[in-house]
């Protein structure tokens, strides 16, 4: 938006130059006014021309862009999908053909319900990133105790972490910090982010929660101990389905960072990546109450 911006104010920028330049040149001073008017509309003209050019330029770019993003987006989301589609095709043929008998059916069963679980999950992330993204927004605002709910947040994700051998702690200030948000779309972030950086943190790792008030703001981050994130994807890492890294298949559909920052900009705050060596962590804002 800032881009398209920039460019509209430099061709009305160009075009003032060149109707002063006109006006100030191109007129000889034994003119009459008529001619002078003349000249003046032929300049105009041609600034105006130039300038609806620029803009038929600028807006065939930016369709492109759109275009191509549309196309990426829509290639990612079809991967997503083929993937337990095709798994689930195939342990329904060998349960159809008889292949799969006894514990063998049983097992090919537990792994059709964890497929279509997924594919459930992948479809309702994909709805609501679609309804926040259009501005569908009718949650109930109110004042939400962000240190209580972080503290409960992080309870819950103990167990998951300490699958994967990670610890999960929470770091708040003494007095309470109070936030005009949703509490349950506020706490779908914080699950988002603390699960990524669960995935992303080796074992014997700390993912760390903290939070502190900024302002007329509560700056919330989630830290964690793994491997960080290159430079160039700090901005991208927020798009769907991006992955820093390509070859890993294990960090779910990659919409969780995408409906966190919905989420957050819906709320009227920011969210950004910062990486740390080694480590990396993310922070974003709500209004305090």
């Amino acid at each position: 938006m800032s881009d398209g911006g920039g460019a509209r104010r430099a061709v009305a920028i160009a075009i003032a130059a060149f109707l002063a330049g006109a006006a100030a040149v191109a007129v000889p001073h034994d003119m009459g006014w008529t001619q002078v008017a003349l000249v003046a509309l032929a300049a105009a003209g041609l600034a105006l021309a130039v300038g609806l050019a620029v803009r038929q330029a600028l807006e065939e770019r930016m369709n492109r862009e759109i275009e191509a993003a549309r196309r990426q987006l829509v290639a990612a989301a079809s991967h997503d999908l083929r993937t337990p589609l095709a798994s689930l095709r195939l342990l329904v043929e060998s349960i159809e053909d008889g292949v799969a008998t006894g514990q063998t059916r049983d097992r090919y069963l537990g792994e059709i319900r964890t497929h279509v679980a997924v594919l459930s999950d992948l479809i309702d992330d994909l709805f609501e990133l679609s309804r926040i993204e259009a501005g569908d927004v009718s949650w109930a605002m109110g004042q939400v105790e962000l240190g209580e709910l972080i503290d409960a947040t992080v309870a819950a994700m103990r167990v998951q972490a300490a699958e994967r051998g990670v610890r999960v702690a929470a770091d708040l200030p003494p007095e309470g910090l109070v936030g005009e948000a949703n509490a349950e779309k506020v706490q779908r972030v914080l699950f988002n982010l603390i699960q990524n950086a669960i995935r992303h943190t080796p074992a014997d790792g700390t993912v760390t929660v903290r939070a502190r008030p900024r302002g007329g703001e509560v700056e919330i981050e989630v830290d964690d101990e793994g491997e960080g994130i290159p430079p160039e994807s700090g901005e991208r890492v927020f798009e769907p389905f991006y992955r820093a890294d390509s070859s890993r298949r294990d960090d779910g559909a990659g919409l969780g960072l995408a409906i966190a920052k919905a989420i957050v900009e819906a709320h009227g705050g920011k969210i950004w990546f910062e990486s740390d060596t080694p480590g990396a962590r993310v922070r974003f804002t709500l209004s305090s109450a």
